[in-house]
């Protein structure tokens, strides 16, 4: 029995199944005399609905995790140099995708059968918010082990006119002695725009495949629909012919006895003429 296997699984249910299969798995791990692994999954909490349906974002559209928490690193580093103008385009990019994500965790909940409101779904874009400016939230979302929705307790800098950004030097630019200030600063926007542009090209292509995915995955719904409605008809005729063949077969077993009872009789019968025939010629000959 294993506990990561046993976490996954339990963050998979929805929240109202949590606690009954949690106390399953605990006293599963206590019938193998596993106390400290009883003891973790005891642990485990139960998750709210926000933080479910997060999770099953996670779960329901894997693609999407690495080109998100790809492009929040690209926006970190982006956020660190870019002027104001590039800073709201980035914050209006930022919301398109945070509602694009929202909608699908809203749809990937409904065929969950459990949908969320207006306000799950606030706290669902929150919990994408903190994943893009937060490294924390991002390693914590795509556990997809979430218990509460999360906050955003570093933010991106405001993208107001004339903000200045900070400009700490990036460790990974190598820094020549000739190399002007001016140009170190050039190379790093360059660097940062590169790679969120990057990051954004993949999760659109991530968010196509989903998309068709999704489409696919709809077709297949209503066709098991369809086979299903189809099982439950066949299933009716099924339960009709079966107590059809009860009563034929209670028919034929009330047939069979009244066959022997008129066998029976018949024999009786035919002793009782013979006695009668004998009885009738003994007094013929005396």
């Amino acid at each position: 029995m294993d506990f990561d296997a046993v976490a996954d699984e339990l963050y998979a249910l929805r929240p109202e199944d949590f606690t009954a299969a949690r106390a399953s798995a605990v006293a599963a791990a206590r019938t193998a005399g596993d106390r400290e692994l009883a003891g973790r999954i005891g642990a485990l909490r139960k998750p709210s609905l926000a933080a479910w349906a997060a999770n099953l974002l996670v779960r329901g559209r894997p693609g999407e995790v690495e080109p998100l928490l790809r492009l929040g690193e690209g926006l970190r580093r982006a956020h660190q140099d870019l002027d104001g103008t590039q800073l709201r385009e980035l914050s209006r990019r930022q919301h398109a995708l945070i509602r694009a994500l929202s909608a699908q965790t809203r749809q990937l909940a409904k065929e969950a059968g459990h949908p969320i409101g207006e306000s799950v779904q606030r706290e669902v874009e929150n919990t994408l918010h903190a994943v893009l400016a937060d490294p924390g939230a991002a390693e914590a979302w795509a556990s997809g082990r979430l218990t509460k929705p999360l906050s955003a307790t570093v933010g991106f800098p405001a993208a107001a006119e004339g903000a200045r950004p900070q400009r700490p030097t990036p460790p990974e630019v190598p820094v020549r002695p000739d190399e002007k200030p001016d140009e170190r600063q050039r190379q790093r926007l360059a660097e940062a725009r590169r790679a969120a542009e990057e990051a954004e090209r993949e999760l659109r292509t991530r968010q196509d495949e989903a998309a068709a995915a999704g489409q696919v995955a709809e077709e297949a719904k209503q066709q098991v629909e369809r086979l299903q409605q189809r099982v439950d008809e066949l299933t009716g005729e099924l339960e009709r012919a079966r107590g059809e063949h009860q009563q034929a077969r209670f028919a034929e077993r009330s047939a069979r006895e009244r066959a022997r009872e008129a066998d029976r009789r018949l024999r009786e019968a035919d002793r009782r003429a013979a006695t009668a025939a004998a009885r009738l010629a003994r007094l013929t000959s005396s």
